[in-house]
C-alpha cells in the first residue's frame, strides 16, 4: 500500500471523500485541493484519476508520500 498525494485545481467539497475512495481533501489558500490517501496498487490509483477526469477536474500533480519513519529508542 502506498500513500499518495494528488493536487487538483479548485476546491472540492470535503463530503466527496467517500466517493474518492477515502482520500481526504485539504484546501490550499491558492485555490487548489490536495487529496491524500492510500492506494492498494497502480490500478486503484488509475481508477481514482479516471474519476477525477470524468468530473472534468484539472489534475496538477500526483506524488507518492513516504510515511514518517519511526525512531527506535
Amino acid at each position: 500500500m502506498q500513500i499518495v498525494e494528488i493536487r487538483i485545481e479548485g476546491h472540492i467539497d470535503k463530503n466527496w471523500a467517500e466517493w474518492l475512495d477515502g482520500f481526504i481533501p485539504t484546501h490550499t489558500r491558492g485555490g487548489e485541493t490536495i487529496l491524500t490517501g492510500n492506494v492498494e496498487d497502480q490500478a486503484a490509483l488509475y481508477g481514482l484519476i479516471a474519476k477525477l477526469r470524468d468530473l472534468g477536474i484539472k489534475l496538477i500533480s500526483v506524488n507518492t508520500v513516504q510515511p514518517p519513519t519511526q525512531e527506535t529508542p
